[in-house]
């Protein structure tokens, strides 16, 4: 039986691939501090462990009683735009963390560190984004990751650990944090909604994503060790179609059968238009067909209201204060 790693296995990816992973027929060992997970959405067939991937110590003790061999790191604080504010914060954590990973990973010999990167990479490049591009991050979660990219690519050539990339985008369902308001547009509107409260937009709201479902995600990070075509390659994963974000507000609200006024907020620091080539993805993992918005919107809201709204709670380890839009503050 192979035995997998999977951090941030609470959270929201990380608790599809784990179960995408004992379906496959792995023994998972589920690490996470629960800082944004819920223990809850961990698959009880998988071992759960509370703690941090920057607990070096912690970190030593799983690698060495498991012996494990693979390594899905998922864990990090996914809040792209409010990075900016927690730069210290973001690094420790997104880049740090990782690396307290990667240096065990190479002692260990492990047969492949899955990491799951993000299209913000890319910052403002011409889409669709392609691999092959060169990355020009443009806020401090983007940098990290990147920067997890490059170590992977060294430790590959100086110690032979073999890895896989992904860079998903956009990508919601089941089990996302919805009561969280700094990250994922879906389950934060559907959160308002629920809430009886307006719909937050950054600007006129005409930024375009492509929404991916997890459904469409999962099964490829899971699946990527036994292909080896997939080795040290890295690759953009997600829906082909992108959408603006008042098409999403609109698409959620008739999926919940919910109406709430657009509540347009000062513009930030982002984006305006990211959406990618997946080509490579298609050709490597046969990856033939993506869920659509309406159906993947419903299944999702049709969990949500299951489980009902989230308090949002307001981040507390904010480090700058200077430009940090007023709704986040709230």
């Amino acid at each position: 039986m192979k035995v997998s790693l999977v951090t941030g296995g609470a959270g929201f990816i990380g608790a599809h691939v784990t179960n995408e992973l004992l379906a496959l027929g792995h023994k998972v060992i589920v690490l996470d501090d629960l800082s944004g997970g819920f223990e809850d959405h961990v698959n009880t067939d998988a071992t759960f462990i509370k703690g941090s991937v920057c607990d070096v110590k912690l970190v030593e003790q799983l690698f060495e009683e498991y012996k494990f061999n693979y390594v899905y790191h998922l864990a990090a604080y996914a809040a792209e735009g409010l990075s900016h504010f927690i730069r210290r914060f973001n690094y420790e954590n997104n880049l740090i963390g990782s690396i307290n990973l990667i240096n065990e990973s190479i002692k260990h010999k492990i047969e492949r560190f899955v990491f799951t990167s993000s299209i913000a990479v890319y910052g403002a490049l011409q889409p669709p984004m392609k691999e092959d591009m060169h990355p020009q991050p443009e806020d401090p979660y983007g940098v990290a990751k990147y920067a997890v990219e490059l170590d992977l690519k060294t430790a590959h050539e100086m110690f032979g650990l073999n890895y896989t990339i992904f860079r998903p985008h956009n990508v919601y369902g089941k089990y996302q944090n919805i009561g969280d308001k700094y990250r994922n547009v879906v389950g934060i509107f559907m959160n308002q909604l629920m809430q009886g409260n307006s719909l937050s937009v950054f600007g006129d709201g005409l930024q375009t994503r492509a929404f991916s479902y997890i459904g469409d995600v999962a099964p490829y990070i899971a699946n990527c060790v036994d292909n080896s075509k997939s080795e040290n390659e890295i690759f953009n994963l997600g829906a082909d179609q992108e959408y603006t974000v008042l098409e999403l507000a609109e698409s959620i609200q008739e999926a919940m059968n919910l109406n709430q006024p657009i509540r347009h907020l000062e513009a930030r620091n982002e984006v305006v238009h990211a959406h990618a080539d997946h080509s490579k993805a298609k050709e490597v993992f046969g990856v033939d067909r993506f869920t659509s918005l309406i159906d993947g919107i419903k299944r999702m809201a049709d969990w949500a209201e299951k489980v009902g709204s989230r308090k949002s709670s307001r981040f507390e380890n904010i480090e700058i204060t200077e430009k940090l839009p007023p709704f986040w503050s709230e």
